[in-house]
């Protein structure tokens, strides 16, 4: 009876299927496919590959490279780009900009052959008795920043290894050798992390593996200079002019307690030597990455010369200097990969940035690289933004996770609705409440330093990869103090509702409010993004030109009918500034009264009436109570 119904089922849905098909259409099945492409095994790679790059077309933007590779043997083999980068949290590398690929063995051209599946892949057939292949091509910098970031200038350049680079495809990177020879133009100097002789303008590197080559890019530039933070810690810095590298010794002190504040809430250096490269231009493209033993930071001009006009970049080196421990030394298991091929999956992004997001304004005010004051309002900031977010009600933290494959961080119209990488800063809210309970639980003689110490501080000297699980924090985080930490993180992660979790702050002793009066930092990063920023104040963001570059879905401004690039010609029947717009939404509080606007997309222009009667609003941290909080311990100096 039951074998009889299933069977009546499998022929109505046969039927159905038959049904779908018009008879006479052509009904293709897919062509299959079998991938030739070795997967890594965990042995030694016969022979050192010789890397050589030429550096000095600076003018035009262009990496000329040579690489000599041993080969064992003849037949298939695959030279592979590496497409999924630590730090980027997928397949970016940009193998759109390797040009002009050769491939020779014993004088003679070996004709290659894209994967048909995966493009950065190339196969080729290795000659009988052949022992070596050699492969030149170039990799071409963006010349403007709408074809990826600059890394060539006249002035200065970027390299980063896995750009001018193949390598072998069967073999873990780590077991496959490698040395690199740079030339740089004539009176540059170049930093990084592998240590090289100079003869010259050429740097010749000394041998490493392939995983390490590619953690260690270098910043050269004509005007550099470095100073000695600690016996193992340098800061590099490269300029457009040297006018930017007139650093004060008040400066270069505040980063030398950077990384004395580092070393002490971490409890060890997971590294031998350690370099910030810091490139400060207008014309090389920013950048914030992390590596094991250097960082690489891009700002623009007035990093040392603008200090005392506010907080700017300053953020960064902190942040990228925690993931030598977060990220890179303790890496989430399932982030980390055998070789550049293979997909990672991000699950614990919140772990990994999420937590340096939070040390890193942590150790900004504990260093005083930042002020206290600055950081609080910094992050009165940051809790306002995630509290205004709608998206939470439909997608939760942990899907954002998987934001670095979805969108590749391209600009997003209704960020505010469609959620972009906010394991960074919701996930610093979740670790600030995580620093609250242990503050509470233990009455004040636990909080997040002794998981710090306990989680990243083992194995001193070490700057291989220790991976962990979710279990694993949850463990950690129950051996300093017990509770049931599986279940707040789950929930953390997977809750739907509107409002973020801002309990970490009341308590630790502040509370989120807003006043009229924007604080100093957030003025300052007006000023320095070039926008006027009414995210709480009708919901939106105007930048240069009077453009508006972020709308919050369901706001007043929504509802108002702007989005992102419509442009505003008037305020209230006067040209448009950003004073105007500002003072017609405060005087919107008094009278009643919707803002009217005149504004314009392409050649469409038409009025719009801003129903916002609150006023001007700038988010604040206020202190519940005197006397010293959880908060204030947190940021204080150890």
């Amino acid at each position: 009876m039951i074998r009889f119904a299933f069977a009546s089922v499998l022929l109505a849905s046969a039927a159905v299927v038959t049904a779908q098909v018009p008879a006479g259409n052509s009904a293709p099945q897919p062509a299959p496919f079998a991938s030739s492409i070795p997967d890594p095994v965990d042995q030694p790679y016969p022979g050192t590959i010789a890397l050589n790059v030429d550096a000095t077309d600076v003018a035009r933007g262009i990496f000329r490279v040579s690489e000599t590779v041993p080969v064992a043997k003849d037949g298939p083999l695959v030279l592979l780009y590496p497409a999924w980068l630590p730090g980027n949290h997928a397949a970016r590398g940009q193998i759109e900009k390797l040009a002009g690929l050769v491939i020779k063995a014993n004088g003679r051209t070996i004709p290659w052959t894209r994967d048909p599946v995966d493009v950065h892949a190339f196969h080729i057939d290795v000659p009988t008795g052949v022992r070596e292949i050699e492969a030149s091509f170039q990799f071409i910098s963006a010349t403007k920043s709408d074809q990826g970031r600059i890394t060539m200038t006249p002035e200065l350049l970027s390299l980063q290894p896995n750009s001018v680079s193949l390598y072998p495809a069967g073999y873990f990177t780590r077991q496959i050798p490698v040395k690199m020879t740079v030339k740089y133009p004539a009176g540059w100097t170049a930093a990084g992390a592998i240590p090289a002789t100079v003869s010259g303008s050429t740097y010749s590197y000394a041998r490493s593996n392939y995983e390490v080559l590619v953690d260690s890019p270098i910043l050269a530039g004509r005007y550099g200079k470095t100073w000695q933070l600690t016996p193992r810690v340098s800061l590099a810095v490269y300029a457009d002019t040297p006018a930017e590298l007139a650093a004060t010794p008040a400066q270069i002190d505040a980063h030398k307690r950077l990384v004395e504040q580092s070393v002490k809430a971490f409890g060890s250096q997971h590294y031998d030597k350690y370099t910030f490269l810091l490139s400060i231009s207008d014309n090389l493209g920013g950048i914030g990455l992390e590596h094991h033993r250097s960082s690489e930071n891009g700002v623009t001009p007035g990093y040392f010369t603008k200090w005392d006009e506010g907080p700017g970049r300053r953020n960064l080196l902190p942040h990228e200097f925690s993931h030598s421990w977060n990220g890179k030394f303790r890496r989430g298991a399932d982030s980390w990969t055998p070789d550049f091929r293979t997909p990672m999956r991000n699950s614990l992004l919140w772990v990994y940035e999420g937590q340096t997001q939070f040390w890193g304004y942590v150790l900004q005010a504990r260093s005083a690289l930042v002020s206290k004051q600055d950081t609080l309002d910094q992050l009165a900031a940051i809790a306002a933004l995630y509290d205004s977010q709608p998206a939470r009600q439909w997608r939760d933290l942990i899907d954002t996770t998987n934001d670095p494959i979805i969108s590749a961080r391209r600009p997003k119209g209704w960020a505010s609705w469609q959620r972009s990488e906010d394991y960074y800063n919701e996930g610093l809210l979740v670790w600030l409440e995580v620093d609250s309970l242990l503050r509470q639980l233990s009455g004040g003689k636990k909080s997040i330093d002794d998981f710090a110490r306990a989680f990243f501080g083992v194995r001193d000297g070490d700057w291989g990869d220790l991976t962990y699980t979710f279990d694993d924090v949850v463990a950690t985080l129950n051996a300093v103090q017990p509770h049931d930490w599986r279940a707040l993180l789950t929930q953390r992660l997977t809750e739907h509702g509107k409002g973020a979790p801002l309990s970490g702050f009341e308590r630790n002793g502040y509370r989120l409010v807003y006043t009229p009066d924007a604080p100093a930092s957030f003025r300052h990063g007006e000023k320095t993004r070039k926008v006027a920023d009414l995210t709480y104040s009708g919901g939106f963001v105007v930048g240069s030109g009077a453009e508006i570059t972020s709308v919050i879905w369901g706001s007043p401004a929504f509802d108002a009918g702007l989005t992102v690039g419509t442009t505003i010609v008037s305020v209230g029947g006067m040209a448009y500034s950003d004073d105007r717009l500002k003072a017609a939404i405060a005087a919107a509080k008094e009278n009643k009264t919707p803002v009217q606007m005149w504004v314009k997309k392409g050649e469409r222009y038409w009025q719009v009436s801003l129903d916002w009667q609150g006023g001007l609003r700038y988010p604040r941290l206020e202190k519940i109570g005197t006397g010293e909080a959880g908060l204030d311990r947190l940021l204080a100096p150890r």
